[in-house]
């Protein structure tokens, strides 16, 4: 399964950027993207390990619950 690198904008659009084989290529280009002056300001860049790019994308456009704690602990 591939390791999928997209950049997510706004109201969870999605615009797929690449794919790669292996988790440390994926996280190296995610890394390059992100230090980039040319990446838009109101983007995200995520890598997702996922069997295709439905998947990839479904994944990433749902939404999650925030992770459980103690009220006032942030």
């Amino acid at each position: 399964m591939p390791y999928f690198i997209y950049r997510v904008f706004p109201f969870r659009r999605l615009e797929k950027v690449t794919d790669t084989p292996t988790f440390g290529e994926a996280s190296a280009q995610a890394k390059a993207l992100r230090a980039s002056p040319d990446r838009p300001g109101d983007c995200t860049i995520k890598v997702i390990f996922a069997a295709d790019e439905i998947e990839a994308e479904n994944l990433l456009s749902q939404v999650r619950e925030p992770a459980p704690g103690v009220v006032g602990d942030e």
